[in-house]
């Protein structure tokens, strides 16, 4: 068993649209190479930074990341020495699927990028209580939480000019209806 700890700059596509791991950027490493029958089992933990923007607000978010992974990376003659001559079409798949070593070497960016991109937030915010934006002008409702528009269903506009025509003529006529009321009880 052997203990190794690196510290590389990230490679390409480590993320999704909102949030990920800046290229270029530190990522830092820390494995454990054990030798077992079939190959080399990897176990190890990647910690990486964060930038994105928030889902709600779009504001900018910058986070730390820490991510689990294993992986078993064949040796080359494993294959031979423990598939023999019954293998199927089902196992040349999975023997394709399967990690396998270069000499010394392993490929080991596949499943850095796997392992981070699985424990990124799949929505990103900035606190887990962001109002978001206002639907209406973009203002974001975090800053002003009182904020809203005066709202008037499209439906109902017409009648909304009616009860202002109707409350300025009541003001006028309140005389006259007031008569008019007392005329009627009689």
């Amino acid at each position: 068993m052997r203990k190794v700890s690196r510290s590389l700059p990230a490679p390409e596509g480590l993320g999704i649209e909102v949030i990920g791991v800046p290229v270029g950027s530190t990522v830092e490493l820390d494995l454990r190479l054990e030798s077992v029958v079939e190959g080399v089992l990897v176990t190890g933990t990647v910690e990486a930074d964060l930038k994105g923007e928030c889902v709600r607000c779009l504001e900018p978010i910058e986070q730390e990341l820490e991510a689990d992974f294993q992986e078993l990376y064949y040796y080359p003659e494993s294959a031979d020495r423990f598939g023999g001559a019954s293998r199927t079409a089902e196992d040349d798949d999975e023997d394709e699927e399967a990690s396998r070593l270069e000499g010394d070497l392993f490929d080991l960016e596949p499943v850095l990028r796997d392992a981070v991109v699985l424990a990124l937030p799949l929505q990103p915010v900035c606190q887990e209580d962001c109002l978001g934006l206002c639907s209406e002008c973009g203002a974001r409702l975090t800053d002003d939480p009182d904020h809203h528009h005066e709202a008037v269903d499209p439906r109902w506009a017409a009648l909304q000019g009616l009860s202002a025509l109707a409350s300025e003529a009541g003001s006028e006529d309140s005389g006259t209806r007031e008569g008019a009321a007392e005329n009627q009880e009689k």
